[in-house]
């Protein structure tokens, strides 16, 4: 880490208004932020799914479902970089509440929606939240506990993202079958909702320090190192979500699976993921550059495996599950290096910066996606998403951080 960063960081932890630190970091916050990526990743990819149910119940396309997914990216990146601003007067432990809140009111509305405009209604609540949650957390990290513990923590609030690709597209699936699609979101806002409990009790007093503004967002997009990171950050994400949106649907059509088989491969995609994330924050602490590009080389290499393998069941479930191992060391990496090490003094305007490009990505790769799969099929959205990951990875080695983070 840098010594600036370091220096920052420390001026945060010590400042006078903030509570007392030094008993100790404050896990039990850092893992309701946790708690909190589960929540929101959760319901932001609960549709893809449930996606062929809750298409015919609303009798609509599978690709017009997919927007829904663009619904919710294009207002959280809307959302991601302004929210900072706008609450910029309030503690932050306040806008994290209600951002949850949000949450659980996005899942109540998908879970009634009888109509595509009411789920896109409830999708426009959810991008609000994600946005918002997103643009601050990587900055309430480096309150919540000393510099030492900075990626530790940071690997803690990922493993929510992880957790959620472990349980979410597997048991969205499963429940959406046995009973039915709405079930699964209010699952999901329940989850909200015990994670809002959990929230209440463990955040401390965190008031704004180090002001957010539209100015501070410009400066931080100047940054030649952010830009190549925004860049890298556009290809993987909307490579990943041009595909993944629609991996259901191609699961069922080439190796043709049966809805159990599919769940299972879902949940390894997830348990891929968990681990992925380990490894993510494993060479984050050793090598920048090769956290943030080897996740979208081994995402190119295993769709390019479901292109050429995959009629066979085996092959299929092994290329998805290195697929989910490289998609759960993607945001360890990507954030590690946009808000600790390029921007670490402007932590919440790196952050929002890095949220709405992923939110515009998502909506970029959920609408070629979409219209991929409705016009060429799902095997164009693989092909797409596998040439997006190989450049973002080309980009990373050519262009990407040249110091190493340094470990404390």
């Amino acid at each position: 880490m840098t010594e600036s960063a370091t220096g920052f960081m420390d001026g945060v932890l010590h400042d006078p208004e903030q509570p007392d630190q030094r008993s100790g970091p404050a896990w039990g916050a850092v893992i309701s932020l946790a708690l909190g990526t589960f929540g929101l990743v959760t319901a932001e990819f609960l549709p893809a799914s449930v996606l062929t149910p809750l298409a015919h119940d609303l009798s609509i396309t599978e690709g017009a479902v997919g927007q829904a997914l663009t619904t919710t990216a294009i207002v959280g990146a809307i959302s991601a970089p302004t929210m900072a601003v706008i609450t910029r007067p309030l503690d932050r432990r306040i806008v994290i509440w209600a951002m949850t809140l949000l949450l659980i009111l996005s899942n109540v509305l998908s879970a009634v929606a009888g109509s595509l405009p009411v789920l896109l209604a409830a999708r426009v609540v959810l991008g609000i939240a994600l946005g918002g949650f997103w643009s601050i957390s990587a900055a309430l990290a480096m309150r919540l506990v000393p510099s030492h513990l900075l990626r530790r923590a940071m690997s803690i609030i990922l493993t929510g993202v992880t957790g959620a690709t472990v349980c979410a597209a597997p048991i969205g699936a499963y429940v959406g079958d046995i009973w039915g699609w709405r079930t699964a979101f209010m699952i999901a806002a329940v989850v909200g909702a015990v994670t809002l409990v959990v929230q209440l009790i463990t955040i401390p007093r965190l008031p704004p320090i180090g002001v957010t503004s539209f100015r501070s967002l410009l400066d931080v997009a100047k940054n030649p190192m952010i830009k190549v990171a925004i860049l890298v950050v556009l290809l993987v994400a909307s490579g990943h979500f041009a595909s993944f949106t629609y991996i259901r649907a191609f699961l069922e059509k080439f190796p043709a699976l049966d809805i159990e088989t599919i769940s299972l491969v879902l949940l390894a995609f997830g348990i891929g993921g968990f681990f992925g994330n380990l490894a993510g924050a494993f060479l984050a602490e050793h090598s920048l550059k090769a956290a943030a590009a080897l996740p979208p080389l081994l995402i190119a290499m295993a769709t390019v495996s479901l292109l050429t393998l995959g009629a066979s069941a085996w092959a299929t479930a092994i290329a998805v599950t290195v697929w989910g191992f490289a998609f759960g060391a993607v945001p360890v990496g990507l954030q590690t290096w946009m808000v600790l090490h390029a921007a670490p003094e402007q932590a919440e305007s790196a952050g929002g910066l890095m949220a709405a490009t992923f939110q515009v990505a998502i909506a970029a790769g959920a609408i070629f996606g979409g219209l991929l799969m409705d016009n060429a099929g799902v095997a164009s959205a693989l092909a797409y998403s596998a040439v997006a990951s190989f450049l973002a990875a080309l980009t990373v080695f050519l262009l990407g951080p040249k110091r190493e983070p340094q470990t404390t």
